[in-house]
């Protein structure tokens, strides 16, 4: 799955053995491989980590927003984004920078908007890191006080492990998926400090629990942060361009 932080690296895989449990399928360890597989990625999220630093540096001596969008596939982030850059534009400086695997569909349809957009593909890996984006960063002319938008390959797993330098990770979760993604996928909902529940104009025709959704979120994360909205009808919209603005102000008066 990803060339770089060595989840599809099958060299880095001890060897197993699968037993079953109630039904179940389970891989366990049988080798000491499993000890350099952690050196290995403590080595790698300790070279993102002094990368992230730089551009966190970078961001604050600019006073520059950096959000982190994170979500599974088809969660509608893009939409929500074109629809956020809509509302703002012409208010503050914006950019995009857009995350891959292959194409820049994604990063055409933000320049669309009049907005500039750098598109990063990331061939089989399957999330940015910060030395991705401190070079899309060099292709970028921000003022100061913008707002950045990094939306993140899809993908609810390694995300949550590679800071960016952002000021916040925003996971964004649609009705069409299920209430228990929180559960399934706790270290992002854990790492996010706002979740979008999106496409909530759909909720008349689906069986998805709302308040159990939540409730799931809060389980792995209390201090989380939750605005329902729909990007499409723009629904709850003016709840989230008013949490931007007050994390813009946040950062202003660091």
């Amino acid at each position: 799955m990803c060339g770089t932080c060595g989840c599809g690296n099958s060299l880095l895989k001890p060897p197993q053995r699968k037993t079953a449990e109630k039904g179940a399928v389970q891989y366990r360890s049988t080798a000491p491989v499993e000890t350099r597989r952690i050196r290995v990625e403590r080595d790698l999220l300790a070279e993102n980590d002094t990368l992230a630093a730089q551009n966190r540096a970078f961001f604050a001596v600019r006073n520059i927003l950096a959000l982190n969008l994170v979500s599974s596939p088809g969660s509608g982030k893009t939409t929500l984004l074109v629809k956020t850059i809509i509302a703002l534009n012409g208010i503050k400086p914006l950019a995009v920078i857009e995350g891959d695997q292959q194409t820049d569909n994604d990063a055409e349809r933000i320049r669309a908007t009049g907005v500039q957009a750098i598109q990063i593909n990331t061939g089989k890996g399957c999330h940015l890191d910060a030395g991705m984006v401190g070079h899309a960063l060099e292709q970028l002319a921000l003022p100061q006080e913008s707002l950045l938008f990094i939306e993140n390959v899809g993908n609810l797993v390694c995300p949550a492990a590679f800071d960016l330098g952002e000021a916040a990770k925003v996971v964004v979760l649609s009705v069409t998926e299920g209430e228990d993604k929180p559960l399934k996928y706790p270290d992002m909902f854990r790492a996010a400090r706002l979740m979008l529940l999106n496409k909530c104009d759909l909720l008349p025709h689906l069986v998805f629990d709302v308040a159990q959704a939540e409730a799931n979120a809060r389980r792995v994360n209390p201090d989380i942060e939750i605005i329902q909205l729909s990007a499409s009808s723009g629904a709850g919209m003016e709840d989230w361009l008013g949490w931007l603005a007050h994390a813009q102000q946040a950062v202003t008066a660091a």
